[in-house]
């Protein structure tokens, strides 16, 4: 154990390396081209014009309601690639007309976001609103496709909004992603489209929706676990504005990679499990935000990639933590239904088990999910707390000006993961605990301990987890942008993107 790891640990319990060993010969290391940083498409693309004309608000425009549906859409797939065509499915409270806009989020001179093209009017009717299925509580929407998109070749990979504007004046959304799966970037950022359907509570209308937390009890009141789902439809809109849960996580992240001229391009968790990500292509994988839900096969490539020599940077916390099958949604259509039973039990489990926590798999915890990350979920913050510098000394904190015992205000919010000593720790790897948090645990006011985690394995290949949701909000939102998160953030980014033999 090097002596930085040791003190890293102090206070949280003997961190233990199986078989970790000094990295291998230069032949045995995985090679990249050189890193792309600041000569590439992105930086090209931001320096296109800008524009905020999305929000609600402008022109007039208002915002969108559940219980009134005044503007609502859901796209036929979570990403698209170029040459290939996207539907969306609009529903509006009124028989009128909308445009459908499209941006793609970028720095673009700190506004934020890119105007791509406005759709010529589209004729909208109101959809049916269906109940939740009496076993599953799945709601799936059979509404007829509205407008469809093709992309163009010159558009670049990238996170983008369908925006709806009624004729009436009301503005909702969906996001999508382009990919381009066949450019060999430098980054490649997953966006956590499973996770966003599993909180994705629509309608928010006080008697049909549910999510996989919670549905409505016969009062219309929100309830628990006995009125939530254990399927939920990529088939429906996200509830209210149409932005998901935690979406300003990915897009933090997002504008602050793109400022900073990385090379990146995007895909999505549902891609990530249905196999069109090769991690040997990228130099390194960014989960941007809050990505609870995965599938055997998105585990299963993560886990290759780490073997291929893939750098791992996870920005938030509490990730790889529910099991998850997706399945066929309407007419067959593949992997449009999230399902997860957590507790309940699982009718179909199948050889990967039944849709419960990772940590719940497999004989004394074989897959608890620090088994790859390093550290887990540990607690759900009552407020807000400061994150406590530990390894100042380490280059992950090398011009931040922060010492050992330092506290950045705030930064450990919501969730926060742990080193854990009673479960598995990634083997062949060198751990630093980056950080030591105290922080008062909401669900039952006890004290518990958040730490940043950097693993190392013997080829050098590095997995991160920030562990808080308030980290990709610190890298580039108004409201919580950090100096020293952004110049931690982009010490790991560039130490990823370091060729292994100058180290």
């Amino acid at each position: 154990m090097s002596r930085r790891t040791a003190l890293g640990a102090i206070s949280l319990g003997a961190v233990g390396f199986a078989g970790y060993q000094l990295r291998g010969e230069a032949e045995a290391l995985p090679t990249r081209p050189a890193a792309r940083t600041g000569n590439n498409p992105i930086v090209r693309e931001n320096v296109a014009q800008g524009s905020d004309q999305w929000l609600v608000g402008r022109d007039g425009t208002k915002g969108v309601s559940d219980d009134l549906a005044q503007i609502q859409g859901y796209a036929s797939a979570t990403s698209v690639s170029h040459g290939e065509s996207i539907d969306f499915h609009i529903s509006s409270h009124i028989a009128q007309e909308c445009t459908v806009t499209v941006y793609r989020i970028g720095h673009y001179g700190a506004v934020g976001a890119r105007h791509l093209l406005t759709s010529e009017p589209v004729r909208v009717q109101p959809g049916i609103t269906p109940g939740p299925d009496s076993d599953t509580g799945l709601i799936s929407c059979e509404w007829p496709v509205s407008w469809t998109l093709e992309i163009p070749p010159a558009w670049l990979s990238g996170v983008f909004l369908a925006v709806f504007t009624s004729q009436d004046g009301y503005r909702g959304y969906t996001p999508f992603v382009v990919r381009d799966t066949a450019r060999r970037s430098d980054v490649l950022m997953v966006v956590p489209f499973t996770t966003y359907q599993a909180y994705n509570m629509w309608p928010l209308d006080g008697r049909n929706g549910k999510n996989l937390y919670k549905g409505y009890t016969a009062d219309g009141q929100s309830g628990g676990n006995p009125e939530r789902a254990y399927k939920v439809s990529f088939d429906r809109p996200y509830m209210q504005s149409g932005l998901p849960r935690w979406f300003d996580m990915d897009t933090s992240a997002a504008r602050w990679a793109e400022s900073s001229g990385y090379d990146i391009t995007y895909a999505t968790s549902v891609d990530l499990h249905e196999g069109r990500i090769d991690p040997s292509r990228y130099t390194a994988i960014v989960f941007s935000g809050h990505d609870e839900y995965w599938s055997e096969e998105m585990r299963d490539r993560a886990e290759t990639a780490v073997d291929a020599g893939t750098h791992l940077a996870f920005l938030a916390s509490n990730n790889i933590y529910f099991h998850i099958r997706l399945e066929s949604g309407g007419e067959g259509r593949p992997n449009r239904v999230v399902t997860c039973y957590k507790e309940a039990p699982d009718p179909e489990p199948g050889a990967a088990g039944p849709t419960v926590r990772w940590r719940a798999l497999g004989k004394k915890h074989r897959r608890a999910e620090q088994g790859l990350l390093g550290v887990q979920y540990n607690g759900i913050l009552a407020e807000p707390a400061p994150l406590v510098v530990r390894e100042s000394e380490h280059w992950f904190w090398s011009g931040t000006g922060l010492r050992d015992g330092d506290r950045i205000p705030d930064l450990v919010a919501v969730e926060a993961d742990g080193f854990s000593p009673s479960m598995p720790r990634p083997k062949d790897t060198e751990q630093t605990l980056l950080s030591a948090s105290p922080y008062i645990d909401r669900r039952d006011g006890g004290r518990a301990v958040q730490n940043t985690s950097l693993c190392e394995n013997h080829q050098g290949t590095l997995v991160f987890v920030a562990g808080t949701f308030h980290w990709p909000l610190a890298l580039a939102d108004s409201e919580h942008r950090n100096p020293q998160v952004q110049r931690a953030t982009g010490n790991l980014i560039n130490r990823m993107l370091e060729p292994r033999g100058k180290r």
